[in-house]
């Protein structure tokens, strides 16, 4: 029966897809405790140094600061497009009646039945329409303060550098989980072939998500420019 086929997909890729939330969770702790050792929590403090740096003199940098941003918004635009373009294709293979939708089903483990099929193609989907989610709202906060930070600064004002700095927090954040909604789409993309390499690819990628998010360094004088920013 198909039900006895899918104890390893029931197993493997919860406990994969768990990993890696549990590794987030705990990254997330990481970054509200002790910032400065991670890569998030000190790009987040040179980012408001910059926009600093800028609104102080925004008559010599404005050009500097709109070429910036736009480098930013073109990254994010291309991962949005990159992402609904995959939706697109995800779509055209569910609504198709071909057999490409059929894996190999002599050569590969777990369950292959109509349901696990779907299963498999809508998790994809909605991994990718979330990252295209993401990276949409990551560019208008960013156009937002392309705007914004050209304005003079002016005590009256109700744009002031803390305002500047948390629009431009949340565009990078957003961008950070696209990014990561759209690194967990390749384990689910696997799960066509097995739920054995899901398993594999979601082991593998916590420990180089380890050696790109964490940062240990003298970061004590970073702490307290952090605070006074």
């Amino acid at each position: 029966m198909e039900w006895r086929k899918c104890y390893l997909d029931l197993l493997l890729v919860p406990f994969g897809f768990f990993l890696n939330v549990l590794y987030h969770c705990w990254l997330w702790q990481k970054v509200r405790n002790k910032p400065m050792n991670t890569l998030i929590g000190v790009n987040t403090a040179a980012r408001r140094l910059w926009v600093v740096a800028i609104m102080k003199d925004v008559d010599k940098k404005n050009i500097l600061a709109v070429q910036t941003l736009r480098n930013t918004i073109m990254g994010s635009t291309l991962m949005a497009t990159t992402s609904i373009l995959l939706c697109t294709g995800l779509a055209a293979v569910i609504s198709s009646t071909y057999s490409i939708k059929k894996p190999l089903n002599d050569s590969v483990f777990g369950a292959h039945g109509e349901f696990m099929l779907a299963l498999k193609y809508a998790s994809l989907l909605l991994i990718y329409l979330f990252s295209f989610l993401c990276h949409t709202l990551s560019i208008r906060f960013i156009n937002q303060v392309n705007y914004l930070i050209n304005t003079p600064l002016d005590p009256t004002s109700i744009v002031t550098l803390d305002y500047v700095c948390d629009l431009l927090d949340k565009g990078f954040v957003l961008n950070t989980v696209g990014n990561r909604l759209f690194y967990v789409g390749l384990p689910l993309l696997l799960w066509i072939f097995g739920p054995v390499l899901v398993f594999m690819c979601s082991v593998s990628m916590v420990p180089i998500f380890y050696n790109l998010d964490v940062f240990y360094g003298k970061m004590e004088s970073g702490d307290k420019a952090m605070e006074d920013v």
